[in-house]
């Protein structure tokens, strides 16, 4: 079963992506950040992010959703973000590699768990603030690019998905499997 990942700096788009994705039949696993936060916040804890525990939470979450996708499945499946992009949050966040993010992101990458092209879906120009990202567009595009060097430097080749409307960017990924 190909797993394939979107990744890219926050307001990228890359829900939007996953969304028509899902539409056009693919199936999708979501991004466990934005689920964190929000169930952090609906136990009174504001901004999860500055304890360093969040980012375990995360990779916990990203593996028990990346192992609830049946094994037995040929179609391609979409995940909206990966251990990779844990690792480039914990750095760019400023916290330790902890053992529990090193060990999985050391595993995905040994057993190919993700297919070695990953989708990095670039800004567009903007970043709405919403519960979940509190990060202006200058942070945003510093962040961008500490994705991108930590998915290079892991041996992931990037397809590039420039800013433009969805359907467009839903188009270029699905050539680009066929490719």
């Amino acid at each position: 079963m190909p797993r394939h990942v979107l990744t890219g700096a926050p307001g990228a788009g890359k829900t939007a992506v996953l969304r028509l994705l899902e539409v056009r039949g693919h199936a999708v696993v979501e991004e466990a950040a934005t689920d964190v936060i929000a169930l952090a916040g609906a136990l009174g804890h504001a901004e999860p992010w500055h304890e360093p525990a969040f980012v375990d939470e995360v990779v916990t979450l990203q593996r028990r959703r990346q192992e609830a996708v049946r094994q037995d499945r040929a179609a391609a499946v979409f995940f909206d973000r990966s251990p990779v992009c844990t690792l480039a949050l914990s750095r760019y966040l400023g916290f330790g590699t902890s053992r529990l993010l090193a060990r999985e992101v050391e595993r995905v990458v040994a057993e190919g768990t993700y297919d070695g092209r990953v989708f990095f879906v670039r800004n567009q120009g903007f970043v709405r603030a919403t519960p979940a990202r509190r990060i202006s567009f200058e942070d945003s595009l510093d962040f961008e690019r500490l994705h991108e060097r930590t998915y290079r430097d892991l041996g992931f080749e990037l397809v590039e998905i420039p800013a433009a409307p969805v359907a467009d960017r839903v188009t270029l990924i699905e050539r680009s499997l066929n490719a």
